[in-house]
């Protein structure tokens, strides 16, 4: 179990798509309580300095490090060029933090910061040539990201092109393996409907990055039927902590851990912290993971 890292994500604490929720929460508060709560690493948040010498030395003194970060990517809608250019400034923050991966999800049609567009019934679907645009452009992008020293990681997410098992199918087959790898996310897959047992064993080979969500299914089956946002589903607790829902991590834990993965487990439930307090629920996942995957 050495080889794999265990972190979470600031979302918990200050949701950068909902800044209200947890406008309270101070960066150094963040990381104060992540490390409190067991964790040795995190990814990047809105709130986190844009200053790597700042940053770093905030996460040294907690014994933390950053493991990876987000990024938008337009290649449906903006010139690569552009996308390109804001990547490698990503990329290189990224490598200067000493990060080793970067997740990368296409927002160029999403739905999900929308609060007019039901999740679930105005998810976008790809054409046949944005299918091509969006594989070539990752396949480039994955390219740059390796030329700098980062391994370039596809999150599928609710709300986007790239949601459904036959939509990562998809992209996995349209790019390159070399260079575009999967975000494998327990949360969204469930969410959408798909089996996260059977996606992780076909693309585990491929996988090198996980994000461990739960999900309340209740407030699931209430955002389906009521045509609610992605964001109201957040903010109505549709999300939780490995624990505190509906899925069985055991079986999740235990291919991973039997495998060569080497990357990281990032705890990442987006909540309304008013409602869900961070380090009670980072401390909750953490005793939830040592007690099932030994970690």
């Amino acid at each position: 179990m050495a080889k794999i890292k265990l972190g979470i994500a600031p979302i918990a604490w200050t949701n950068d798509d909902m800044p209200d929720l947890g406008k309270e929460n101070t960066f150094e508060q963040c990381i104060s309580e992540m490390a409190l709560a067991g964790f040795s690493g995190c990814e990047v948040g809105s709130k986190y300095p844009k200053d790597v010498a700042v940053l770093k030395k905030a996460l040294d003194l907690r014994g933390m490090e950053i493991a990876s970060a987000w990024f938008s990517s337009f290649l449906l809608t903006q010139p690569y060029e552009q996308v390109e250019k804001d990547f490698i400034a990503h990329c290189e923050f990224l490598k200067a933090l000493g990060a080793k991966f970067c997740n990368v999800a296409e927002q160029g049609t999403s739905v999900q910061g929308r609060l007019d567009v039901p999740v679930f019934a105005g998810k976008p679907t790809n054409t046949e040539a944005q299918w091509k645009t969006l594989a070539e452009g990752l396949d480039k992008l994955g390219a740059v990201a390796k030329k700098i020293g980062l391994t370039m990681t596809y999150h599928h997410h609710m709300g986007t092109c790239v949601q459904t098992t036959e939509e990562i199918d998809r992209l996995m087959e349209m790019t390159d393996p070399e260079l575009v790898w999967l975000l494998f996310d327990t949360g969204h897959l469930v969410c959408s409907g798909e089996d996260p047992v059977a996606i992780l064993k076909k693309y585990l080979p491929r996988i090198r990055h996980i994000h461990l969500k739960d999900i309340r299914m209740v407030v699931r089956d209430k955002v389906k039927d009521e045509d609610m946002s992605f964001l109201d589903g957040v903010r109505a607790g549709m999300f939780t902590v490995p624990g505190d829902g509906a899925i069985d991590f055991a079986p999740i834990f235990d291919i991973v851990t039997k495998s060569d993965y080497d990357g990281w487990f990032i705890v990442e439930a987006e909540q309304d912290p008013a409602k869900a307090n961070p380090l009670e629920y980072a401390q909750k996942a953490r005793k939830y993971i040592k007690e099932k995957a030994h970690i």
